[in-house]
């Protein structure tokens, strides 16, 4: 290794930083959304325009979202716990749709005393939206995105570890 090339896992982590600091900066400048309450809040009319979010409708297809415990107190291992804190993830991470197909997401917070939160993120890294996940709910909207790209989605809470993507590819030849 030359005195100039950076290792893998340095490289790794610098992306998943560099990459979830643009969003996470956005959350201050979010307070121009609709609230839900002043933290918590769906698209407002700009971000409509990339994805349009809703409560009902008639959804053309489902992902259920798991939060999931990967190493936590109770359960351990407990060296794992005691070096990098109580670990969790969304399941799945990587979720396809189609553009301007209403899909619903339905997120289940499978924890009893822990909550989490959605943050979506546009490809630019423009925060489009944020979601609290109390525990053990089940929480359901419908998505239209009406841009391609990748949006990325984190649990502002538990980072780096839970996060993921939506590809939103172009619609369907009806």
């Amino acid at each position: 290794m030359s005195n100039w090339e950076v290792p893998h896992e340095i490289r790794r982590a610098l992306k998943i930083t560099l990459g979830i600091l643009p969003a996470l900066m956005c959350v201050a400048s979010a307070s121009a959304a609709p609230p839900m309450d002043k933290h918590f809040y769906l698209p407002d009319a700009a971000a409509s325009k990339i994805v349009s979010v809703s409560k009902e409708g008639t959804p053309e297809a489902e992902v259920i979202v798991l939060t999931q415990a990967v190493a936590i107190k109770e359960t351990g291992p407990k060296e794992t716990v005691a070096k990098f804190g109580e670990v969790y993830a969304f399941s799945p991470t990587f979720i396809a749709i189609r553009r301007e197909t209403p899909t619903m997401l339905t997120f289940w917070n499978l924890q009893p005393d822990d909550e989490h939160d959605f943050m979506l993120a546009a490809p630019d890294g423009t925060v489009l939206m944020h979601l609290k996940l109390m525990p053990l709910t089940k929480t359901s909207y419908i998505f239209t995105f009406h841009k391609d790209g990748i949006f990325n989605f984190y649990c502002a809470v538990h980072q780096p570890e839970m996060n993921g993507q939506i590809l939103v590819v172009p619609a369907s030849a009806k």
